[in-house]
This record gives structure tokens, C-alpha cells and sequence, in this order.
């Protein structure tokens, strides 16, 4: 389907077709999508629609990926897909397509702007709030590695990358540069986790010193929070890594009207999606009760994405100026008995195209300097790298820690590897069991090398292993390294 309409004097012209993929998703999406696509055809905008499915309808013709091939196949020509929101069913063990659908493609950074709306009562209207979340959006505890190590625990890892880190810095940098924002507050909690957290922190310094005319703040996380309710209008972009994002940025749609006018953009180096951050609410669904502000606002970055500023803004001043009137607002937000449905909505945003908002900023973009396809960052690399010890995760349901303690230091006899902690959930019990702690099945055993001078090798891990193993149920072990003469590892709530 090729939408291409005709220029009018409210309307820019657009010479070049771009190709998009469409997936108008599940409950309210395809009233949202289509409300979306008919805007951006009355305001000028040349796509050529590839229409495509993905999530409740794959799922249940047995597809537990959610994205059928010729979905994918969509994305990997077009480059650029725009999508409803995507039901992930309960209890079926299936992963979210949304997450798929990023993963797939490495849309590595999500951008999710929150911008006060003419005319739109909230308790924070009047404050000027114009910031943007930037997320990293592969890694961290959304890489979805758990194990369950007992029956009674369960370990989710947390990855966090150089490589990932230095990507969506210079993203927020970037994205930053496009629309002229003068600061970029980089937003972890560095002070718990030093290594991961840190990492991002320490990357996020390194990539600023490439950007010097654009000011690098750094902020513990829950502070973020606090200062977001406190003063939003302090922010300009805040850059963090995917949990911290992910919470961060309901916060801030909260702040300027909620979801309903909550738009983002998954940004990757080969491809791209732009999509509405709520829900598929199936309550509502194909009753034309939906507000497709967010969707229409994710429709006008994917414009300026593509190369069509000009309609994106057209676009962006009609929702706006339409919201700002408040005669024709969908249920969400309109005074009792005067709301309007999504087509009637849709409407008078077309009937506003030309019109320009009296409030608010309107803010210039110019197209972000994106890292070309396959481009890869600079590996990080050490000049020494030493593996001093070797953390066992074992299981134990009847010991105390003295007598688990006792066990173990048994496999140390004869061996360069000593015996250092004995940890429960990430504090120290042995040696030196105390009574406040509560223990449970699993107990973290570190070992450290005797002599700091020996040099250990695999041999020395899989003899200790065996030894453990003839004793306990053990469930993972991990290499403790020190790199360049820094360890790689933390120390144990109460260790020296």
C-alpha cells in the first residue's frame, strides 16, 4: 500500500517514498496504528506500507517467538517498522515479541520523550517539562538469563557492557546534539553495584569528553527519582541503563498526562521501530474509546527518523494545537460527557493540520549522526590478567554455616586455594557466623589463592570442584579474576 497525499498549503511536499513496515499489533493497536497512518498520509508524509503481524495472533498459531519470518524478513528491507502494542500471553512460557522484536534487530537504545501538553490539567502543569529518557535496551537484567539455583532461589543475571554502554551514551549525546539540549545526566546506582553500574557510569565519562560543548551530570538513581518529582524541569536528557529506564520513564509519562501520551522510538544501527509505550488494553478495544495521541507522536519521530522533518512537524503542531483546545479530547481526559472517540480525534487533528500551538517550545531536530551499520566499538583491553580464586555456589538445607565451613575448608587441605568466605545472599556468615543473619540453602564459598605470588590453573578449580562435589550439591562456580591488578569481583557484605 503506497499512502501518498496530496500537498496542500498546510502540507510539505515529499518527493521520496520510504519504505515501512506496519504491524498494527493486538486490543487497541490497530485503532491507534490506523488512526496514525491516515494522520500522516493528510499531512504529506510518503511511505510505502508493508503491513505485517506479530504477538497474540503468531502466538496462537503455535509460533512461540511472537514475529513470524515474513515479519522479519519486513524489517530487514525496510529498515523501519511502526507498531501497535503487542499482548504477551501469561503462563504460556513464551517471550515478550516486543523484546524480541528489539533483540532481534539490536534496537539498542529507547527514546521516550515526556513533554507537558498544552492544555492538559496535571499537578506538574505550568513547570516547563521538556525531557527525554534515553534506556538502554538489550542488556542489563532484560537480557533475561535466570537460573533457578535450589528450588527455593533464583539468580537473575544483570549484564551490563562496555560495548552496550558506550552505544547508548553516544546515542543520548547524539540525540541530544539533534535537538539542541544543552545537558545529558547520565543516571545509575554505581554505589551498590560498582562493577556493573559502574562500568556504565565510567563509560558515560568517557563518551562525554567527545561531546564538550553539552554539559555530563552524573545522579544516583533513586535521587533521579526523587528530583524528578521534585524539579522535572532540571532535566534535559537523562541517559541509564535498562531497569533503571524502564521505571524511570513510566515516572516521567506520569508527570506530563501518563501513558496515553507517552510515544518512543527503539533505535539500532540496522534498524529501527517506533511505537506507543501503553498497553494493547483489550477492555477498550474496537469500541473507538482509544486516545492515539501516543502513537501519533511515536508516528512523528519516526518521521524525522526517516528523513520527512517537515511533515513530522506539521504533524506534531496539529496533535498539539488540538489538545490545547480541549473541544474534541478521547475519554482519558476529557471533562465528563464531552469525550470524543478515536475517530473523532482524529479528525480534528486533521482538521488543525496548519495550526500552531500558542504554548510550549517548539523545538528544532536535525537527523542524529547514527553509527554506521556493523560498527563496533574499541574492545577493552589489559595488559596483565591473573585468575586468583573461584567463587562455588553449593546447596545445604541441615548445616550451620560453622559446620558447612568445616566441610569445605576439608577440600582446601593441600591445595594453593584457600578457603576466604562463606556468603549468604551476598554477606559474610563464615568465618564469624552470626545469629542476626537469616541462612538459607544456598551459600556463596570463596576461594582465594594461598600465595598471591602462585600462578593458578584450570586444574587447580576442577580438583577443589571435585572435592566439593563429593560433599555438597553445588549449582554454578565463577572465575575471580583481577585484571591489570584490579580485582574483577566484589567483596561480601562484611568482609575486610
Amino acid at each position: 500500500m503506497t499512502s501518498t497525499a496530496s500537498a496542500t498549503a498546510t502540507t510539505p511536499v515529499v518527493e521520496t517514498s520510504v519504505p515501512i513496515t506496519v504491524i498494527r499489533g493486538d486490543g487497541i493497536g490497530p485503532e491507534v496504528v490506523d488512526a496514525s497512518l491516515r494522520l500522516m498520509r493528510e499531512a504529506g508524509a510518503n511511505l510505502d506500507v508493508e503491513e505485517c503481524i506479530a504477538g497474540a495472533e503468531v502466538f496462537k498459531a503455535g509460533d512461540q517467538t511472537g514475529v513470524p519470518n515474513a515479519t522479519v524478513d519486513s524489517i530487514q528491507r525496510t529498515s523501519v517498522a511502526f507498531k501497535g502494542p503487542l499482548e504477551t500471553p501469561i503462563g504460556f512460557g513464551e517471550k515478550s515479541a516486543n523484546v524480541t522484536l528489539r533483540k532481534m534487530f539490536e534496537m539498542y537504545g529507547n527514546i521516550r520523550p515526556a513533554r507537558e501538553i498544552p492544555g492538559l490539567a496535571t499537578p506538574f502543569a505550568g513547570r516547563g517539562i521538556d525531557l527525554v529518557i534515553v534506556r538502554e535496551n538489550i542488556e542489563d537484567l532484560y537480557a533475561g538469563i535466570e537460573h533457578m539455583q535450589t528450588p527455593g532461589v533464583a539468580l537473575s543475571l544483570k549484564v551490563i557492557t562496555h560495548h552496550g554502554s558506550e552505544k547508548i551514551a553516544r546515542l543520548a549525546f547524539e540525540f541530544a546534539r539533534s535537538e539542541g539540549r544543552t545537558s545529558v545526566t547520565c543516571a545509575t546506582k554505581a554505589n551498590i553495584m560498582k562493577l556493573g553500574e559502574g562500568m556504565f557510569k565510567r563509560t558515560f565519562d568517557e563518551v562525554a569528553a567527545d561531546y564538550p560543548e553539552i554539559e555530563a551530570r552524573q545522579i544516583l538513581v533513586d535521587n533521579a527519582a526523587h528530583q524528578l518529582v521534585m524539579r522535572p524541569e532540571q532535566f534535559d536528557v537523562i541517559v541509564t541503563t535498562n531497569m533503571n529506564g524502564d521505571i524511570l520513564s513510566d515516572l516521567t509519562s506520569g508527570l506530563v498526562g501518563g501513558l496515553g501520551f507517552a510515544p518512543s522510538a527503539n533505535i539500532g544501527s540496522e534498524a529501527s521501530m517506533f511505537e506507543a509505550v501503553h498497553g494493547s488494553a483489550p477492555d477498550i478495544a474496537g469500541r473507538d474509546l482509544a486516545n492515539p495521541s501516543a502513537s501519533m507522536l511515536s508516528a512523528v519521530m519516526m518521521l524525522r527518523h526517516i528523513g520527512q522533518p517537515a511533515v513530522a512537524s506539521a504533524m506534531e503542531d496539529a496533535i498539539l494545537y488540538t489538545l490545547e483546545q480541549g473541544t474534541s479530547l478521547t475519554g482519558d481526559i476529557a471533562a465528563p460527557g464531552t469525550a470524543v472517540g478515536t475517530t473523532a480525534f482524529t479528525d480534528a487533528v486533521i482538521g488543525n493540520l496548519g495550526q500552531v500551538p500558542t504554548t510550549g517550545e517548539r523545538r528544532a531536530s536535525r537527523p542524529m549522526v547514527m553509527p554506521a551499520p556493523g560498527w563496533r566499538p574499541k574492545p577493552v583491553t589489559v595488559t596483565k590478567r591473573e585468575v586468583v580464586g573461584m567463587d562455588v555456589l553449593i546447596e545445604e538445607s541441615e548445616m550451620t554455616a560453622q559446620q558447612v565451613g568445616q566441610k569445605i575448608e576439608e577440600c582446601t587441605q593441600g591445595s594453593p586455594l584457600r578457603l576466604q568466605w562463606i556468603g549468604s545472599r551476598g554477606t559474610k556468615v563464615y568465618p564469624g557466623e552470626t545469629e542476626d543473619t537469616e541462612m538459607i540453602d544456598t551459600w556463596r564459598c570463596r576461594f582465594l589463592r594461598a600465595d598471591t605470588e602462585a600462578t593458578l590453573t584450570d586444574d587447580h578449580l576442577y580438583h577443589l570442584l571435585s572435592c566439593i562435589g563429593a560433599k555438597f550439591q553445588w549449582a554454578n562456580i565463577q572465575k575471580l579474576q583481577e585484571f591489570d591488578g584490579v580485582p574483577g569481583f566484589t567483596k561480601a557484605q562484611g568482609e575486610d
